[in-house]
């Protein structure tokens, strides 16, 4: 399975709505875990998307028409995925780390 794919997975467990504080916990540490990955993809995607930016910028037309023509490239596709799943993966972080502050909170008060 790919690290996507794990990713997918997560979020459509989180979506169904019935969350466990054990799944949570494992989704925190799992999510913790495939971030250096994800960050990586996207230092990768971002070097090869910059590389056929600079190419674009090196011919003799504007800078804005060689950024528009350097944007429809599958490597500025494959640049943005990777940020896209880089935000993902770190708001899904943030919300399991609210999760289980609130149950932690809810087991504080009731003691």
């Amino acid at each position: 399975m790919s690290v996507r794919e794990r990713i997918a997975a997560i979020q459509r467990e989180i979506l169904s709505g019935s969350v466990t504080p054990d799944q949570a916990r494992q989704w925190l540490m799992t999510l913790v875990a495939l971030l250096g990955k994800v960050h990586d993809e996207q230092r990768i995607a971002d070097h090869e998307y910059k590389l056929v930016l600079l190419k674009c910028l090196q011919g003799d037309e504007a800078a804005n028409r060689a950024k528009i023509r350097a944007e429809v490239t599958p490597e500025y596709q494959r640049s943005r995925e990777a940020k896209d799943t880089a935000d993902l993966v770190v708001e899904m972080i943030r919300s399991c780390k609210v999760f289980t502050r609130s149950l932690d909170e809810e087991m504080r008060l009731t003691r």
